[in-house]
């Protein structure tokens, strides 16, 4: 009889232990459920009041440059898993450079002296069987660098560099070699800023700014990755269109016989036309506004478009170049607002992201009827 009893209460003990398992369970779940509906309705809200920008440009226009800009403004900067990566590509460049400055001294017949034109034979056969993806150059092969560099017919070939593919930041490695590779080198934020690695894919920097969420979309720009901007086109609040200003007396790297700034128009031209962003507001973003200053100077611009009549005025160059991209865009897009910047500089990247800023408050004011109720 005991042993029934006991049997007995060991059922409804079990009963009420499962019963209060699932109801802990059952409480639990929905705790859990109501957590991701929070999340899933923040996240909605904010794709909701999300700002997105979308970014686009032709290759080496200076658009990567101004987006990690923005992740050193708004965001917590480089750590050092990047600044190693970094630390890698800045390496390899500086055997790229002097590899495009080798070739490019025996198409403009620019001999180095005896030991150096030996030297410069040894390193290019080492160069176009180096492999970049295997790592690092070994320490002699930058030694080479470093005693090329030096060679003053090198400094001749750079000055002739919007012949040949030499991006500008090639003489600020190479005249920092001796920083750069030293054993404890870690890259700054100016190394990381001019180190030129072509955008492939697509990147995405979330960021905020007051509170207000924002989304900075950067894709590739050479030829071959401009399928994939399709997939970014839906709910852009602006488009930043990049041109760089000096690039107007070089060529393309993917075909040589196409000037980089008429490539660059026709960009322009298809993408303001596009009928996904007829309507859409568009910043105007001219980089490299330095080095175009100092550019015009000597090459006119008149020896790309021959209907430009302003010398080597640089304001008339740049007020000439400007209207040339506006008149592609004004008769599609909403607004076109031209800004200018150097993109390695932060300070000037802050003062034009400030006024982009502005803009689009004032835009969205002007949406929502806020400004001429005011």
């Amino acid at each position: 009889m005991g042993i029934k009893n006991s049997k007995k209460k060991n059922r409804k003990n079990n009963k009420k232990r499962k019963k209060k398992n699932w109801q802990k369970n059952f409480h639990k779940e929905n705790l859990k459920n109501e957590i991701i509906g929070d999340m899933l309705d923040r996240d909605e809200e904010n794709a909701k009041n999300q700002i997105k920008l979308l970014i686009l440009g032709t290759g080496d226009s200076g658009k990567s440059t101004f987006v990690k800009q923005i992740e050193l403004l708004y965001k917590e900067g480089f750590d050092q898993r990047k600044r190693k990566l970094f630390k890698k590509a800045i390496r390899i460049n500086l055997v790229k450079h002097i590899y495009l400055l080798i070739q490019a001294s025996s198409v403009l017949n620019i001999k180095f002296s005896e030991e150096n034109l030996s030297l410069a034979a040894k390193f290019s056969e080492m160069a176009e069987n180096f492999d970049e993806n295997l790592g690092e150059a070994d320490p002699k092969t930058y030694k080479m660098v470093k005693k090329l560099w030096a060679d003053p017919k090198m400094k001749e070939v750079f000055s002739q560099r919007s012949e040949f593919q030499i991006p500008d930041s090639a003489a600020f490695y190479l005249n920092s070699i001796k920083r750069i590779i030293d054993e404890n080198y870690i890259p700054t934020d100016e190394d990381i800023l001019k180190c030129r690695i072509p955008t492939t894919g697509i990147k995405e920097v979330n960021f905020k700014i007051n509170n207000v969420p924002w989304k900075i979309v950067d894709v590739g720009g050479q030829r071959s990755e401009r399928r994939k901007w399709i997939h970014q086109f839906s709910d852009v609040t602006v488009i930043i269109y990049v041109v760089a200003l000096s690039e107007y007396n070089q060529k393309l790297y993917e075909d040589e016989s196409v000037n980089r700034m008429q490539e660059s128009l026709n960009l322009f031209d298809s993408t303001a036309n596009n009928k996904i962003f007829v309507k859409t507001n568009c910043v105007l973003l001219f980089n490299k506004i330095d080095i175009f200053e100092k550019k015009i100077e000597e090459d006119n611009l008149n020896s790309i478009f021959s209907d430009y009549d302003g010398g080597l005025d640089f304001e008339k160059a740049k007020t000439f170049i400007t209207n040339k991209f506006i008149d592609k865009g004004k008769n599609s897009l909403r607004k076109i607002f031209p800004f200018f910047t150097i993109a390695t500089k932060t300070n000037s990247v802050k003062e034009v992201f400030d006024e982009i800023q502005s803009k689009i408050l004032e835009e969205n004011l002007k949406g929502m009827g806020v400004i001429e109720k005011l």
